[in-house]
């Protein structure tokens, strides 16, 4: 059972970028917001579902992490590749505030404000990424260049444990 795609937020700074893209819906289980869960939704594999993830870094402040979906981040290395001594995940209420996305929603495109921008090196092994387009039920069909390339001060880098 598909519904239509309506556009997003981040859909339209991507077309006024003249970025190519596809989205995506699925079936939300507000019970269920994992990355596992969109995988399987979309009956794609995990390794291609990318989460976001916003981090506070002790020195740096804020910054964003895209990982692959069953991964979780090493908070050790993404502390050093931020220039920080030590980060955490922000609290799940300073979520949309800060970003302005929710929990299931957020999207490295189009936060608040821009923020540093990690993601996992592994994304570029792909020629089609899934990250959320910005709401729940959506995710944005990229290629991983396209999406670096968009994303300001973007690095690629190791964040996960060994």
């Amino acid at each position: 059972m598909s519904k239509k795609a309506t556009k997003s937020n981040v859909a339209r700074l991507l077309d006024a970028a003249r970025v190519s893209y596809t989205l995506v819906p699925y079936e939300v289980d507000e019970k269920d917001l994992s990355a596992e869960h969109v995988a399987e939704s979309l009956g794609k594999d995990i390794c291609r579902v990318f989460k976001t993830l916003v981090l506070q870094g002790d020195r740096t402040g804020h910054f964003v992490c895209v990982i692959p979906g069953a991964e979780e981040v090493d908070l050790k290395k993404a502390a050093k590749v931020s220039g920080n001594k030590k980060a955490n995940l922000i609290a799940q209420k300073d979520l949309l505030p800060l970003t302005g996305y929710i929990r299931g929603g957020c999207c490295p495109i189009g936060m608040k404000k821009p923020f540093p921008t990690y993601f996992h090196a592994t994304l570029m092994d792909y020629d089609l990424i899934y990250v959320s387009a910005g709401v729940r039920g959506l995710q944005l069909c990229i290629a991983p260049q396209d999406l670096v390339g968009y994303v300001a001060n973007a690095f690629l880098c190791d964040l996960l444990a060994d």
